[in-house]
């Protein structure tokens, strides 16, 4: 089921993901607290529609405003240590990972999900892109399911 929130208008464009942060201090006071800041913390969201014929709403976070769209929460890619990695099971992160040159590091540590959390493993994608990795891990790269499926 679609939100629909406030997101800068440089960003309101259709199938982009992010990760809501929550509120900046540059909020308090804002006349749009309750349109913009209905989101869960933490969760990674797709932008599925732009409101029609919505206007431009002044904002002290994004300089060219915000707009309204409607958003819902997204799947994570993810490696997951591979006894882990069967579709419709639960899994969660290895663990943190220092090594941020890696081609694996943004599913090791994704935006979207938390390393003490488990989540459902929507789909098995396969091997992680990296070659080899560094901390010994036997990972497979999955799709875990939104939030909430």
């Amino acid at each position: 089921m679609s939100t629909i929130t406030l997101v800068g208008t440089r960003l309101a464009e259709e199938g982009r993901e992010f990760v809501y942060r929550g509120e900046s201090d540059a909020c308090e006071g804002c006349p749009y607290r309750g349109q913009c800041l209905n989101l869960s913390v933490g969760t990674r969201y797709e932008i599925t529609g732009l409101r029609e014929n919505a206007q431009t709403l002044d904002c002290a976070v994004h300089d060219s405003g915000v707009r309204a769209v409607e958003v819902e929460p997204t799947s994570v890619p993810a490696n997951v240590p591979s006894r882990q990695a069967y579709a419709g099971s639960k899994a969660s992160l290895a663990g943190p990972c220092p090594h941020t040159e890696c081609p694996s590091h943004q599913y090791c540590v994704p935006d979207g999900t938390d390393f003490d959390e488990e989540r459902k493993v929507q789909q098995v994608l396969g091997e992680p892109p990296h070659d080899h990795c560094e901390l010994d891990r036997d990972l497979t790269l999955v799709e875990f399911a939104a939030e909430g499926e």
